[in-house]
């Protein structure tokens, strides 16, 4: 039998520092019953990096399993039907790979003067002295590139924001009737704009991520029109999300923590600076899969079509894996990270949110050196990710 725990992920204290809770189901062995999601949860590094990889659990839900929606709810779950994020091979395959035909390394990494003239752009354009940098910088950077790479106007930016916002409170412990509304919105005037411009660029191609998505064949087959709104929508949102969460969480720990002197003039430095980020304070803290049968963990057996929890947040917390994981540590060599998930959902993102903050981090921090944190940060009540709602500095070079 295991352990059964309550923890609301709506709690304040909680949202503000799930890390104890995290470690008390880790000293307990690391696999608990979390009362208040109703399902077996996974806190060891170890047992959530296996399972992302076992073919045999999937994000896709068992048809025997799968509940109704109410009925003013189907735009937002017509998108999610198409959605590679909710599906198994091989739909699942089909879908990312055609995706990965044009969101290539090769385009990922041609952004890179792009993002750093904007990062320079948005420094230089600061409105005072005190700034909410979350608002003038990270939320900005991550929308307007993946704007830039989709090949939509960037000055949708903020609405593609506000839809992208709206939308993923349908992920997260809060969520009301209110929210619902919200995104049910977000997603028909979302779906109604990339219609438009999916549209636009198949009688004007551009080279842009639409256009490319457009043209990429599979064994004959390319996307069809609602897949690639979906997989655009699920582009901007996923791309945006994370990378939001990451860059904020990241000026938070580092304005914490400035007894670390950073060498921000070398890439193997900055790049080991941002898997530490990622391992001490991620961007999204649970994914769920399915047991596609029976599947017995030695001191735990999955039920055919059992849902569970995987808590990405709390493996980088993991004694088994890391000295000392409650500390900060810029200087830890990681050769093992699941904030951007594992196996066949790996975030295909990832590469572009590591670069973003490969760039951002440096070019703000040797900008202003002697930057601090103005009021005490707090995280927003939007479990389960886990990314600040405001982040006050006073910007000093």
């Amino acid at each position: 039998m295991l352990p059964k725990f309550a923890q609301s992920p709506t709690n304040d204290d909680f949202v503000q520092n799930p890390y104890p809770f995290y470690e008390k189901c880790l000293a307990e062995g690391g696999k608990i019953f979390w009362d208040d999601y109703k399902m077996v949860s996974f806190f060891k590094h170890g047992d959530v990096s296996r399972i992302l990889k076992d073919r045999r659990f999937g994000r896709e839900c068992p048809k025997d399993k799968k509940q109704g929606f109410r009925k003013e709810l189907a735009p937002f779950y017509k998108l999610e039907e198409n959605s590679m994020l909710q599906l198994e091979p091989p739909k699942h395959t089909r879908l990312r790979g055609l995706v990965l035909r044009a969101f290539t390394s090769r385009k990922i990494n041609s952004m890179t003067e792009e993002i750093k003239f904007l990062c320079n752009q948005l420094i230089q354009n600061f409105s005072s002295n005190r700034v909410n940098i979350l608002n003038e910088y990270a939320n900005k950077i991550p929308v307007i590139i993946i704007a830039r790479l989709l090949g939509v106007p960037e000055e949708m930016s903020d609405k593609l924001l506000n839809w992208s916002n709206d939308m993923v409170m349908m992920y997260q412990a809060r969520r009301t009737q209110e929210h619902e509304k919200r995104a049910v919105k977000a997603s028909n005037e979302f779906s109604v704009f990339m219609r438009n411009y999916v549209e636009d660029r198949r009688d004007k191609p551009e080279d842009d991520l639409i256009t490319h998505l457009i043209l990429a064949e599979e064994d004959g087959e390319k996307l069809t029109t609602d897949e690639l709104i979906t997989t655009c929508i699920l582009l901007l949102n996923a791309g945006h999300e994370a990378t939001v969460h990451s860059l904020g969480n990241g000026i938070k720990i580092l304005l914490e923590n400035q007894k670390f002197k950073i060498d921000w003039h070398t890439a193997t430095k900055v790049n080991q600076l941002v898997e530490e980020i990622l391992r001490f304070d991620p961007p999204l803290h649970i994914f769920t899969r399915y047991a596609y049968e029976q599947i017995d963990l030695e001191d735990y057996i999955v039920r055919k079509g059992e849902e569970v929890a995987l808590v990405l947040g709390a493996t980088g917390r993991d004694k088994a894996v890391w000295s000392d994981p409650e500390y900060f540590n810029p200087h830890r060599i990681i050769k093992k990270n699941t904030a951007f998930g594992g196996g066949i959902h790996f975030c295909v993102g990832a590469a572009l949110a590591r670069l973003e903050m490969q760039i951002a981090l440096p070019m703000l921090f040797t900008r202003y050196p002697k930057m601090q944190l103005v009021e005490k940060p707090r995280y927003a009540d939007v479990y389960h990710f886990h990314g600040l709602e405001k982040l006050y500095v006073k910007l000093e070079g």
